[in-house]
């Protein structure tokens, strides 16, 4: 992938779309494959908030069911299914312990039922290829052998557990990442560190035709305009941010909805736990890596999305609701190893009142999305909105903007990204495929080779030629970046050459898993920082802020916002 906006502003396209979470990847991706000509802008990194800020489940959303929301679980449970096959290296099966408490909604009898509709709306989960990503259903479990599994649960009322199975994703910034390489592969021009901060528009009759968008590129300054016949916004968090630059009061607001998770030391074997406190809803405890994760809160969040980060209260407050859903853990501040944030872009449909004072309720609120086309209502032209939904539905959103799009245009093309593997997912049987990546670089140690098939898939080869593609670098770039991670050199560069990755904080967060279990320590954020010093050429004084500015990211905040 190359960024160039100044040759971007020199074309035209039919889709400009602004946002490269999930959402903005899925919309370019399926558009790229019918034949589109796309452009995708990003104000940050790609991925670098919702989308990287998930609890890395693909689900269909068991506690939907008690909403009576059965057409949003079908389609989450349809969407996890094309994910397992397209996505094969990244999306994997894994357990759920489900304790069940005294005879009424949280008893076995109610939640055999609901397990039972959940197992049959997911008729098609085992429609797959591979038996290693088939799912079973669901089954019951005893009081002692539930607790066997779980010896941390409360005891009084347990009369036993119930374990299903969802989906769980190896490493969601990754997964995006992929969808937009996709694109990029079939002629979508992407671009990141690029703000888009207004629409060039025309009056047309009552109202006006976005005919483009005006872009700040962050990393110099300069302003480009895109032009494109249809922008889409898939801003996420800043969606209604950016409706406001069409309309002062759009007809679309949101909710914004809080969620920290924190990484501990590895808590539950191979099964992940759903949890319910009395403090405060439920929560997942869940394997990753070799951790535990352990999220999410649900708390609307007021602020603009720029200033959401992680205080030391949130750690406090979220750790007293995990030891009262499971008082066994007695999980201090010393356990938290890591933590993160993310923002949940959910369709707000509270009721305004006359004073203006309405009650918001994030936890209750749909995880359902809506696409709206702003010009019967607003009478914008050529402005189309992608918001809520969810990480797990968000190929499906994707598919309906664009056929959306593709009818404003004139136009007719089939969504071939359900049955498109991911940019890296075309491996067949994941075992065989590991299997076979470490007889091929039988010289490279075997948890290396494992972890470059789960960021990369079928696209290991690649990455690892970018150790030779200039003399006397391949021994280097094919060792660890430290003693105790899997990261090597050659995904530093690789990331820099060939994956538009620009700051540290890309490649640590991002391209690699290399900060995403804590601190890897500093050896090894000075060892990256060298690689992309060499490749980039930073001087010394930018070499050092890229060090300070992620290794900032790896503290609290204070209730301003900064650094604890």
């Amino acid at each position: 992938m190359q960024r160039d906006l100044q040759a971007m502003s020199a074309t035209d396209y039919d889709l400009v779309v602004v946002g490269g979470g999930i959402t903005g990847a899925s919309v370019a991706w399926d558009a790229a494959l019918r034949g589109l000509k796309v452009a995708l802008l990003e104000k940050d990194d790609f991925a670098h908030a919702t989308t990287a800020g998930s609890s890395k489940l693909v689900h269909g959303g068991l506690r939907y069911l008690v909403n009576g929301e059965l057409k949003l679980v079908r389609e989450s449970l349809r969407e996890r299914r094309i994910w397992e096959t397209n996505a094969p290296h990244m999306v994997h099966p894994l357990p759920f312990v489900l304790p069940t408490y005294g005879w009424g909604m949280s008893g076995p009898i109610v939640m055999s039922i609901g397990l039972a509709l959940y197992d049959l709306l997911s008729f098609d989960r085992n429609w797959l290829s591979d038996d290693d990503k088939k799912l079973p259903g669901f089954k019951r479990l005893s009081k002692g052998k539930a607790l066997d599994l779980v010896p941390s649960l409360p005891r009084e009322g347990l009369t036993g557990a119930m374990v299903y199975y969802d989906c769980q994703m190896f490493a969601p910034e990754r997964l995006c990442l992929e969808c937009i390489e996709g694109a990029a592969e079939y002629g979508a021009d992407v671009v990141n560190y690029a703000e888009v901060t207004g629409f060039d528009s025309e009056p047309s009759g009552n109202g006006i035709r976005i005919k483009g968008v005006t872009v700040r590129d962050t990393l110099t300054g300069e302003t480009h305009r895109v032009r494109g016949k249809l922008v889409v916004n898939a801003a996420g968090p800043w969606a209604d941010t950016l409706m406001g630059f069409a309309d002062d009061t759009p007809a679309r607001r949101l909710i914004r909805s809080k969620g920290i998770h924190i990484i501990t030391r590895a808590l539950t074997g191979k099964n992940a736990l759903a949890i319910k406190s009395r403090l405060g809803g439920h929560f997942f405890v869940i394997p990753w890596r070799g951790h535990t994760i352990i999220g999410t809160t649900d708390t609307v969040f007021e602020d603009a999305p720029d200033q959401v980060g992680v205080s030391e209260k949130d750690i406090a407050d979220f750790l007293i609701v995990v030891n009262d859903g499971l008082p066994g853990l007695n999980l201090t501040r010393a356990d938290v190893l890591h933590f993160y944030v993310g923002l949940r872009p959910l369709v707000d449909t509270t009721p305004q009142v006359a004073d203006g004072e309405e009650k918001k309720d994030s936890y209750n609120a749909s995880r359902a999305a809506e696409v709206y086309d702003h010009a019967p209502e607003e009478a914008i032209e050529g402005l189309v909105s992608a918001i809520g939904g969810k990480w797990t539905t968000s190929r499906h959103l994707a598919e309906q903007v664009v056929d959306l799009a593709l009818k404003k245009l004139g136009r007719q093309a089939k969504c071939e990204t359900h049955c498109t593997p991911v940019y890296g997912g075309e491996i067949g049987r994941l075992k065989s495929f590991v299997a076979r990546a470490k007889k091929r670089h039988a010289h490279l140690p075997a948890d290396v080779v494992e972890n470059l098939v789960n960021f990369y898939g079928s696209r290991i080869d690649e990455v690892l030629a970018t150790a030779a593609e200039r003399q006397g670098e391949s021994e280097e770039l094919l060792r660890r970046l430290g003693p105790n991670v899997a990261e090597i050199g050659a995904q530093v560069v690789h990331a820099v050459r060939h994956e538009m990755a620009l700051r540290l904080s890309d490649v640590v967060f991002r391209r690699t898993g290399l900060g995403t279990l804590g601190h890897p320590g500093p050896d090894v954020i000075a060892r990256a920082a060298d690689l992309m010093r060499r490749e980039l050429g930073w001087d010394e004084t930018t070499t050092a802020h890229e060090i300070a500015e992620t290794t900032r990211a790896f503290d609290t905040q204070d209730a301003s916002g900064a650094a604890a």
